[in-house]
């Protein structure tokens, strides 16, 4: 035991006191399957300081204060990190200094843990190692806190509550000693946290387990906890640490998940990638009907139809499974039957589905909700570039009866005044205003800052039923249903002129952002019209001048395109839709400007998001983040509620760089053709491994050759062509 005075005469005269830990900024995430986690560096909760942590199954927190204490108080952190699949979090930490009455009992730095964390088949498993590195033993204390209040996430997110359930006791459960905690819903469901330990407690001071050891010098002891999450039923047992980890791990590299397919010459751009396959991999939750990717942690961990359907539009050059697995859950949630509480109609695709008590009282309505305008011909385009990338028409015919529901919703509902344009009335009074991907209420509005009227067109909308129809059209004609296939294909045409007369306006040089209810044009200039682009609707020559309009200094800040032109009268960077940066819109984006051959803007729209990445923990692209210009030594700042990770932020990775190198892969004509292919300055090689086309596959590598990109076949299997046009 050393005195404070016999250490300031030591050597380490510059020694600081430290006796209580840093404050916690950053959190850190975890998911499997249903069950996510949001945690401080330690890998600790406390909802009360940081309302958002806890960690939640089917919509509701089980665990809403987790908290390690060694001596009665918190360890200080060395180090917090996840691993780089996602899958374990892993925290270092120390004792700080313990005085009494000025006398420091055990210097910092004596006690090392090493604490590390999974979930894994709604299981919070915990390890905590403890040794000692003093010269002499000790005796140590310490307690895992724990507790849950079983709010449902949108009482986390702010939504107030008349009445709620009851909150049980904590309590003992008998003969195994694990510590049950327990709430009964108004939806007479009894959700449980069950926590236990190995080896068993020396205490247990409801809710929390403490210890005490006995440690010699250089001794390590560790110690496993386990929190199991019930709704109803009682499950007998909980993984084992080892073999939860060692399944956990197995299940993430398997065959449902994205593999490596690309390796740069650039290192922070391969991690970036590797983040975003990470990220993808994470979010893809095993179901029914195959993996569909969540949309994002914290808010929206769970099924999207709109961003699940981008998010596998992004990457379906790389990993197809991803849109079939998209298909079947939306074709199997499609609604049947008018529901106005639910804005359902016939044919139209799930806009978000949640569990929880509130969506199960139907005090929210998103239990089934329908309410998005775009799911659906969205729904249609991924079905169409599903086909084209695989040839996989056997399973395209399986969803046949959806896909003729979902065109008849479109002509039928989503055009109720029958004018030729989608448009969008919400029914429900609880629902959402706004329908299109921006549904924050302020999105649509005039040029005057005034709102729009509903019901609403978007842009976007028309040219998502625009390339929709044509997709689906390419598949009547392969399924033998040529008449249905030519009425499509007319029908496609005489959109894309309608839409022309219609939206373009010479005013702002760009598409309307919408028609309002009095098909009045809403003339604000909006990364909307670039989705147009994305789509094919656009005439060429328009195409061009909003592509320019799009990377000029109104929208691009240097780390990406905004949504609204700065001089708009809404414009706030700060906002969520009206001035932020949105990496999927960025990316969808690019991807226009690739279908028009103009693949340097797209390379420079990538350049932009690739360089913000950076800036972010993990190499991890946010949900958005504002919409500031780039400063010299200064990130990109951050949007204080970003979902991070984010399904379609992670999967722009793929699509932007799909697009700077103007990637196109047919199936059915068993080609890859690649239009104009630039590569940015800092990337002199990307290599494409096991690139599948049908029954055939390439390795193909692209490297600069002064101004140009040269392409070469490292290998070959099966009958493939390699096309590339300058």
């Amino acid at each position: 035991m050393l005195h404070l005075d016999e250490l300031l005469k030591s050597d380490a005269q510059y020694y600081i006191q430290a006796t209580s830990p840093p404050s916690v900024e950053t959190t850190r995430v975890l998911k499997h399957n249903d069950t996510f986690g949001v945690f401080d560096q330690y890998g600790d909760i406390d909802s009360g300081d940081r309302a958002e942590e806890g960690v939640y199954n089917q919509g509701t927190r089980f665990l809403s204060r987790l908290k390690l204490t060694f001596l009665g108080i918190r360890p200080f952190l060395l180090s917090s990190t996840i691993r780089r699949d996602n899958v374990l979090l892993a925290a270092d930490l120390t004792n700080p200094d313990i005085c009494r009455e000025g006398r420091v009992l055990v210097p910092r730095g004596t006690l090392h843990v090493y604490r590390t964390q999974f979930l894994w088949h709604d299981t919070l498993c915990i390890s905590i190692r403890v040794r000692n590195y003093g010269s002499t033993s000790m005796r140590v204390s310490f307690g895992l806190e724990f507790g849950a209040d079983y709010s449902d996430i949108f009482e986390v997110r702010g939504q107030k509550r008349g009445h709620r359930g009851v909150l049980h006791k904590p309590r003992i459960g008998l003969p195994d000693g694990r510590v049950v905690l327990e709430y009964t819903g108004l939806d007479q469901v009894v959700r449980r946290t069950v926590a236990g330990s190995s080896p068993p407690v020396h205490l247990i001071s409801l809710p929390a387990f403490q210890f005490v050891l006995s440690l010699g010098a250089g001794e390590e002891r560790p110690f496993e906890f386990s929190f199991l999450f019930e709704t109803d039923h009682e499950v007998a047992s909980t993984p084992g640490y080892v073999e939860g980890l060692t399944s956990a791990t197995r299940e993430i590299a398997g065959p449902n998940r994205i593999p490596p397919r690309i390796s740069t010459s650039n290192q922070q751009f391969n991690n970036w990638l590797e983040r975003s396959r990470s990220d993808l991999n994470t979010l893809l939750t095993a179901g029914p009907y195959g993996t569909y990717p969540y949309a994002g942690v914290p808010w929206f961990s769970t099924p999207f139809g709109r961003d699940g359907i981008i998010t596998a539009l992004e990457c379906l050059w790389v990993a197809p499974n991803v849109a079939r697995g998209v298909l079947s859950f939306l074709t199997a949630t499609q609604a049947k039957e008018f529901n106005p509480e639910e804005d359902a109609e016939p044919g139209k695709i799930l806009h978000e589905a949640r569990a929880g008590e509130m969506a199960a009282l139907r005090e929210i309505p998103f239990g089934r909700y329908y309410g998005s305008v775009d799911s659906t011909p969205l729904y249609l385009m991924l079905a169409g570039a599903y086909y084209r990338r695989t040839g996989d028409l056997a399973f395209i015919e399986s969803l046949w009866p959806g896909i003729e529901l979902a065109l008849n919703w479109i002509d039928r509902y989503g055009d109720a005044d029958q004018d030729g344009f989608i448009e969008y009335n919400r029914r429900s009074p609880k629902g959402l205003v706004q329908q299109g991907w921006k549904d924050s209420g302020d999105s649509i509005f005039h040029a005057d800052g005034t709102l729009a009227d509903s019901p609403i067109a978007l842009c976007e909308v028309q040219g998502y039923v625009f390339k929709a129809k044509l997709g689906i059209s390419e598949i009547a004609e392969a399924l033998g249903r040529t008449e249905a296939g030519i009425r499509l294909s007319e029908e496609a045409r005489a959109l894309q002129k309608r839409f022309e007369s219609v939206f373009w306006r010479e005013s702002i040089g760009s598409y309307a952002l919408a028609l309002d209810g009095s098909k009045k044009a809403c003339e604000v200039k909006a990364s909307n019209a670039g989705h147009c682009l994305f789509c094919g609707i656009a005439e060429p020559s328009h195409a061009l001048a909003v592509a320019e309009q799009l990377t000029s200094e109104q929208f691009f800040t240097g780390w990406g395109m905004r949504t609204i032109a700065e001089d708009s009268p809404r414009y706030n960077p700060m906002s969520y839709h009206n001035g932020s940066v949105w990496p999927h819109d960025n990316a969808l984006v690019a991807a226009g400007f690739a279908r028009y051959r103009l693949t340097t803007l797209a390379m420079k729209i990538m350049s932009g998001i690739f360089e913000s990445c950076g800036w972010f923990e993990f190499n991890r692209l946010p949900e958005l983040f504002c919409g500031f210009d780039r400063r010299d030594g200064k990130a990109p700042t951050n949007y204080p509620v970003a979902c991070s990770p984010q399904a379609w932020s992670a999967g722009a990775a793929f699509l932007l760089l799909q697009s700077s190198i103007g990637l196109t892969i047919d199936a059915v004509g068993k080609r890859i053709v690649l239009t104009q292919p630039v590569l940015p300055e800092f990337l002199e090689q990307v290599k494409i491994r096991d690139l599948a086309v049908g029954a055939a596959s390439v390795d193909l590598v692209l490297f600069r050759s002064g101004n140009a990109v040269a392409v070469t076949i490292e290998r070959r299997t099966g009958q493939v062509d390699v096309i590339v046009m300058n």
